[in-house]
């Protein structure tokens, strides 16, 4: 992956970050008018299930995922869904929606008593299972990523999907060190509620 500055990681005022690979979504929407964008999802993905660098994580992102590719894939088959990022597993970040606009992330879910947190957040997906460890880039990235998103966004905390949907998911897993990424993004402890 080419070197970037922490400068590139910082959004534009449209919302895309000049640091992130660009691969229009067309799963998002408005956000609710005077609804400040204040938290950061964390997710993990991989596509199949399982199988890493395989394309298909941008292709269900985009509607033209191959659905003879696996048979997994009938199951997600009329699924429209799309975080704001994806983190790939040699740190490369992509980039689905712009951070002003609500990406279709997280589906039913709640933070501190707010409903519906697509309204609100921004959402990561980190390539990975809830079954194997992350990778160092992956932090370096996200941790970069967060970091940038906080000066331009009034970002308050950070979640698990799992945090927000308990029950319904699980990740980004229990492999995923959220105080790594604490402390390479430098973030004060109560920005990681769900944590001790």
């Amino acid at each position: 992956m080419a070197e970037v500055s922490g400068a590139d990681f910082m959004p534009s005022v449209d919302g895309w970050v000049p640091a992130a690979r660009h691969v229009p979504s067309p799963n998002f929407d408005a956000r609710p008018a005077d609804l400040p964008t204040d938290l950061v999802v964390i997710h993990n993905i991989s596509l199949p299930p399982g199988q890493f660098g395989t394309g298909d994580i941008e292709a269900f992102f985009q509607n033209r995922l191959d659905v003879t590719r696996d048979p997994f894939f009938e199951q997600i088959r009329d699924v429209q869904v799309s975080a704001h990022f994806l983190i790939a597993r040699d740190g490369e970040l992509v980039q689905f929606v712009a951070c002003t606009q609500r990406a279709w992330h997280a589906g039913q879910s709640a933070f501190c008593g707010r409903q519906r947190c697509n309204d609100f957040s921004i959402g990561i997906e980190i390539e990975g299972t809830d079954e194997v460890p992350f990778t160092a880039a992956q932090y370096e990235t996200a941790a970069a990523l967060v970091r940038a998103l906080q000066l331009a966004y009034p970002i308050t905390a950070l979640a698990g999907h799992s945090d927000i949907a308990p029950g319904r998911k699980t990740d980004p897993g229990p492999h995923f060190d959220w105080n790594r990424l604490a402390k390479l993004a430098d973030l004060p402890a109560g920005m990681l509620p769900y944590q001790p």
